[in-house]
């Protein structure tokens, strides 16, 4: 199942002006086009995801075509989900995880952040544990209303998730977005498709691969 899913070779770079600038992303190249869940089409919401590192930490923007960009939550470990959102979940190692985390963003620039266990891959026994807050994580977001669009982005400190002193040279990592028009029907999409009806993101099997 793994030897099915995309990889990324994430390139070293520093953000001049720091993630929240659009312009300190310009070099950095784009992952492949979002597709729905189930991997039947390409989404419709186009959503354009871009990674870096610097050693230090991995940097992840967001950049989401969106008419009606909304949100309410704003408290972090909201349940993000049922709102309009974009998720990121990593695992160290090339392996299929049985454990990862899940990172969240929302337009209003809520957080959400859980350390999932997922044992047999398929939300059987899946415990999350939203007591867990990723130590040095910097997020935010921007709704532009005139560009019909929002932005997120992450700063996550590789310490964070590996603290041991050997950092993994692959990782396990999928991206999502749930868009819900406002009296539309909600698209469930992401970067490595899992092939699911209805839409369940926690497939680990489905993640795809990172190479720093």
């Amino acid at each position: 199942m793994a030897s099915t899913v995309p990889t990324c070779n994430v390139p070293r770079a520093r953000l001049a002006a720091g993630p929240a600038d659009p312009a300190s992303w310009d070099a950095i190249p784009t992952l492949a086009p979002f597709r729905r869940a189930d991997g039947s089409a390409p989404a419709e919401h186009a959503t354009r995801v871009r990674l870096c590192q610097d050693g230090v930490a991995l940097h992840v923007r967001f950049d989401c075509v969106d008419r009606d960009a909304w949100a309410t939550h704003t408290r972090r470990d909201a349940p993000l989900w049922e709102e309009e959102v974009v998720e990121v979940f990593l695992a160290p190692g090339p392996e299929d995880p049985r454990s990862y985390f899940e990172l969240e963003v929302n337009p209003l620039g809520a957080l959400f952040d859980a350390l999932v266990r997922n044992p047999h891959g398929d939300r059987r026994g899946m415990e999350v544990d939203t007591a867990w807050d990723c130590p040095g994580l910097l997020a935010g977001a921007r709704i532009d209303r005139a560009g019909e669009s929002w932005s997120a982005w992450l700063t996550v400190p590789w310490a964070s998730l590996a603290p041991d002193d050997a950092l993994p040279s692959v990782w396990r990592a999928n991206f999502y977005r749930i868009e819900r028009p406002r009296g539309g029907r909600a698209e469930f999409s992401c970067w490595s498709p899992t092939a699911t009806e209805p839409a369940d993101f926690h497939r680990p099997a489905r993640f795809g691969r990172l190479v720093l």
